[in-house]
């Protein structure tokens, strides 16, 4: 006999600022095929309405920031695996649902897809939406260390061993520090290529925050889940690296300071994977160093 498929949630995060993208990525949870989506809308900061009558509006009363609000969603869902799409990305196939769902059923230890963001204009999907160091192929699916936060689907139960995402996070690497978990809980992180998400063509630079988290965050992500041994080495390579990408002044020293910042802050529990989980990530291509 088949496995059950698995029931589905989705939490679509909004500051309430793009109504027309909320609208449409609605419309494409609501066209998908098979059981209906459970949808939660979070308004992070906002009070929302004019929302259909079949999604579940969750206001929270201030901008909690992206992992935060994402935890808030996924407590007033009830699917045995919850997909977070962002409010201006939409699914373009009607079968992305059952898709999923059947995949999770497959594979018991399936913790993570992680969906192929696809900008709508070119058809293209950018390199950094890649999972993985080998990114010249977005069309091939695989095993993979990571995934991107707002076009991914969860197992819950992999989500609540891993303890959700890290919400003082705010803003980047959120998705990192509970890939980094999910796998030493022993689930695996799939990249589907096959299964797209359509999103517009952005740099996460645009946002103010973004050096000062950036820098901050990896941090604290490595104080969080890394052997004491591989701290320097992780950090080290990203300091090198952005310093090597990066010729803009005001953009280092604000980089700068978030990484001081990262030290001089508390990163939350600390609980290093153990050595297994490394080699399994350096096995599947991507040691905790880069």
């Amino acid at each position: 006999m088949k496995p059950p498929l698995p029931t589905l949630s989705c939490v679509v995060l909004t500051r309430g600022d793009r109504p027309a993208e909320l609208s449409r990525s609605l419309q494409s949870l609501r066209d998908q095929q098979g059981e209906p989506v459970q949808t939660v809308v979070v308004g992070n900061g906002v009070e929302l309405t004019g929302l259909p009558d079949w999604v579940d509006v969750l206001c929270l009363p201030e901008n909690a920031g992206i992992p935060a609000g994402r935890n808030a969603g996924v407590a007033r869902t009830t699917g045995d695996v919850v997909l977070f799409l962002d409010d201006d990305g939409w699914l373009p196939d009607t079968g992305t649902a059952d898709r999923l769902r059947a995949a999770f059923a497959a594979e018991p230890r399936l913790g993570v897809v992680s969906l192929r963001i696809v900008d709508p204009e070119g058809g293209t999907t950018q390199r950094r939406h890649v999972p993985r160091l080998r990114a010249g192929d977005p069309h091939r699916s695989s095993l993979v260390t990571t995934f991107l936060g707002g076009a991914s689907a969860v197992r819950r139960v992999a989500f609540d061993e891993a303890g959700g995402l890290p919400g003082d996070f705010f803003f980047a690497h959120e998705e990192t520090d509970l890939a980094w978990r999910v796998l030493d809980h022993g689930w695996d992180i799939r990249y589907d290529a096959d299964a797209p998400m359509c999103h517009p063509a952005t740099s996460p630079a645009r946002h103010d925050v973004y050096y000062r988290y950036n820098a901050r965050n990896r941090v604290w992500l490595a104080r969080r889940n890394l052997p004491v041994l591989l701290v320097p080495l992780y950090l080290g390579t990203w300091v090198v690296l952005m310093v090597l990408r990066n010729r803009d002044a005001h953009a280092l020293r604000t980089w700068g300071r978030g990484f001081l910042e990262g030290w001089r802050t508390d990163p939350g529990p600390r609980r290093p994977m153990r050595w297994r989980t490394v080699w399994r990530m350096t096995r599947l291509g991507r040691p905790p160093v880069v």
